[in-house]
């Protein structure tokens, strides 16, 4: 099948993430890099084509000199997607152009730095008839898939409790080195917007609840810490949910864990069975039962759903991570571009990008009027 031909904004030589999107799509196998905006730096940007093999005429210092270049190529070897790999305050302005002149986009979160933005990109997506997809990554693993559809089929009852959690420590060495140090972008209001902590992290575990249970919070209930006082963003949180009057669940977060690494984790309580699944080891989904012993489920296997066993490509036993989880979420947006049927949950759009921002906005809301309860 034909690839779409792709470009990226940001990315460049040296960014992790940048790789990331480009092993993803290499897994998906239905996209090949042509162009984009790689830096800012216009001759680093050349020096990573070179190295890609990318045609010196296709990369672009900017973002309008991207779009008038690609406007002026035939049409069938223009750019059709477009991944957006840029600090969270770049996302509105590159994402409302890019989809203004009709580029499908795959975007890094959050979406936008607020909701209002969020909406407007949907409005304009919905109007050109065009993908969106955000790479809330952790949704693309197979064992969350199969976690979700268990869930959704009954599995473990009513669902009565819900815990998540993400843990990190990598600002302890910044934050702990002098006021300088705190120049990191993701510090900084201006490029990673009103939160640090619960907009890079703890919006994953919010998003891993609304994805693997499919219930929506209604409420949240915050309290963030920034640590120190010249810190001007939340580095440390707790944050209480409410679904309904039955149901509540927490989140916590912190980026000042000391030790900690990526520590995601979800568990999930019914009246019938619970389940659990760790980012760290993320080829075991736990499933544990009122008085019998715990289920170990891993992927490969026929006994899992049509969702899981076709998000995981090896055997059983080959253990896959973060990279195939990503290229999972490549692959739905390849089907969704091309108009194929899927299953839900394929990859995170536009709506999950709105209900992350919501999400970040009510926490930041909470904490700052006295830890009060605010609705989503």
């Amino acid at each position: 099948m034909k690839k779409f031909r792709w470009g990226m904004i940001g990315g460049g030589k040296g960014a992790f993430i940048g790789g990331a999107h480009r092993i993803a799509a290499k897994i998906a196998n239905s996209f090949e890099l042509v162009g984009g905006v790689f830096d800012v730096d216009f001759e680093r940007a050349k020096e990573f084509a070179r190295e890609e093999d990318i045609d010196f005429r296709r990369v672009y210092p900017d973002i309008d000199s991207f779009l008038l270049g690609e406007s002026g190529m035939p049409v069938s070897e223009r750019i059709q997607v477009v991944s957006i790999v840029t600090p969270n305050f770049l996302h509105f302005v590159h994402a409302k152009k890019l989809l203004s002149k009709g580029y499908h986009v795959i975007c890094e979160k959050p979406v936008t730095l607020t909701s209002s933005e969020a909406i407007e990109l949907k409005e304009i997506a919905e109007k050109n008839n065009l993908v969106f997809c955000l790479t809330h990554t952790y949704t693309g693993y197979p064992m969350v898939r199969e976690m979700k559809h268990r869930i959704e089929s009954g599995a473990i009852g009513t669902i009565q409790r819900i815990d998540a959690q993400y843990l990190q420590g990598w600002i302890n060495p910044i934050i702990h080195g002098g006021n300088a140090k705190l120049a990191v972008w993701r510090l900084d209001p201006k490029v990673a917007g009103i939160s640090s902590c619960m907009g890079d992290i703890g919006v994953h575990a919010f998003n891993m609840i609304e994805y693997t249970t499919g219930l929506k919070i209604k409420q949240v209930l915050a309290v963030l810490s920034t640590l120190k006082p010249e810190n001007p963003l939340d580095i440390d949180g707790n944050v209480l949910l409410k679904f309904d009057e039955n149901l509540t669940g927490v989140i916590r977060s912190s980026q000042i864990a000391t030790g900690e690494e990526n520590n995601l984790q979800i568990s999930v309580y019914g009246t019938e069975g619970a389940f659990h699944w760790e980012q760290e080891n993320p080829n075991v989904l736990k499933m544990m039962h009122e008085g019998a012993p715990f289920e170990i489920i891993k992927p490969g296997y026929d006994y899992l759903s049509d969702f899981a066993r076709e998000s995981h490509v090896l055997p059983p036993g080959h253990p896959e991570g973060i990279y195939e989880a990503f290229g999972n979420l490549y692959k739905g947006a390849a089907k969704a571009i091309r108009g194929e049927k899927t299953v839900p949950g394929q990859f995170p759009g536009i709506e999950e990008g709105i209900r992350g921002m919501r999400f970040i906005e009510a926490v930041v809301k909470s904490n700052s009027e006295g830890n009060s309860w605010i609705d989503l």
